[in-house]
């Protein structure tokens, strides 16, 4: 769901809380509304390398679902149909302390960065920048704690690797899940709408995840950092690094959101750094990303409380979005090149109404020093129709 909605139903919830038991303690009402997503999406590519490409129309994400909430409780299932699987996507249990407090427990995604935040289908420049995509992770399966203050808002995290939630462990595999640590830091002294001054920091920890090694074992102590190109209707890789001999892995972001009137900037910078064993060199990458958005029809930028970041622009607002994306998964130090990438996009995103959207979307990127791969140069020119509730 979007942002708005989002902090629609957490403050629905809260609510319906509040209510129930300024009553005399009477039984809460239990409510529960469908939710959903439909994505079309159509594209064109310009390459070089064209045979690698192929022009053509996808319906790249299909979900069904339902939230539900009953006093201070509140629960999310969420099952997505893409590319001909089906699999399952948020599924988790939340109890709300107060209009400041709650915690979260279950498979979610958990908050790192500002892009966290918003879902992914959400994003202003339609695709994730491709940093995020690398330098943070899929839904885990875990428990977040946040705090939303007036000028902080603060969250923190225990997990396990984001394969729980893909394959099914043997009993004696349990003991051998990697797990992490990760915090958002958010620092918003002024956070109305048309002006937004905030600055944040995540930090995280992992230990290895499952790495299969030649001879069909799980030795668990690798990382695989991988991501495709910015489109979903061609699905080509263009970085990926595998990290073996793997000790602990730690990483950190800031991030900077401004915004005035009909103007926004978004920008983080991320570093990595995966410490290995047997006396083996660090592997330490990094990446970078600033959005420029801009309001061309539509009142000034609103701000979502509850996230920490920008809400969905109202009904009828055209936005059109400007981004550049530097991500390098190649460390010349340790012997390991998983690639370096340069992405730029324009992003023209129209709120047809709260549930619909449609994009145009162009983007330029050069992918380089990937081992066993060739340099690749793609412009994109995509379309999407999409249909949340």
């Amino acid at each position: 769901t979007s942002r708005r909605q989002r902090q629609m139903c957490i403050r629905d919830s809260l609510c319906t809380a509040a209510t129930a038991y300024a009553e005399g303690g009477d039984e809460p009402k239990f409510s529960i509304k469908p939710t959903g997503r439909i994505l079309l999406d159509g594209a064109l590519y310009a390459s070089p390398q064209k045979e690698m490409f192929k022009d053509g129309a996808a319906i790249p994400d299909v979900r069904l679902g339902a939230k539900m909430s009953y006093g201070k409780w509140d629960a999310k299932i969420d099952v997505g149909f893409a590319y001909g699987k089906v699999g399952l996507k948020d599924l988790y249990i939340g109890y709300n302390f107060n209009d400041k407090n709650l915690i979260r427990m279950g498979s979610f995604i958990h908050q790192y960065g500002l892009q966290s935040a918003t879902s992914s289908s959400m994003k202003p420049t339609m695709e994730e920048p491709v940093s995020n995509a690398v330098f943070n992770d899929s839904r885990q399966l875990g428990v977040m704690f946040v705090h939303y203050g007036d000028k902080f808002l603060a969250t923190a995290s225990a997990h396990v690797e984001p394969s729980s939630t893909k394959v099914i462990l043997a009993p004696t595999q349990f003991t051998q899940e990697g797990y992490g640590f990760r915090s958002r830091l958010v620092y918003r002294p002024v956070h109305s709408d048309g002006k937004t001054v905030q600055v944040g920091f995540s930090g995280g920890f992992a230990s290895p995840q499952r790495r299969i090694d030649a001879d069909g074992v799980d030795v668990h102590d690798g990382f695989q950092f991988k991501s495709n190109f910015p489109t979903r209707v061609t699905q080509v890789t263009a970085l990926d690094a595998v990290v073996d001999h793997s000790m602990n892995l730690w990483k950190f972001t800031p991030e900077l959101l401004l915004s005035y009137d009909r103007v926004a900037l978004e920008t983080q910078y991320f570093f990595q750094q995966v410490n290995r064993r047997q006396n083996l060199p660090h592997y330490r990458t990094q990446g970078a990303y600033a959005t420029l958005r801009g309001l061309i029809l539509g009142d000034k930028y609103g701000y979502a409380m509850y996230d920490g970041g920008l809400a969905t622009p109202k009904p009828k607002s055209l936005e059109c979005v400007l981004s550049y994306n530097y991500t390098s998964l190649s460390d010349s130090s340790c012997g390991i090149f998983g690639g370096r990438m340069n992405d730029f996009s324009v992003t023209f995103n129209y709120y047809i109404n709260k549930y619909m959207l449609a994009r145009l979307h162009y983007s330029y990127t050069y992918v380089w020093n990937r081992a066993g791969a060739d340099p690749t140069t793609l412009n994109g020119f995509m379309a999407r129709l999409q249909v949340i509730f």
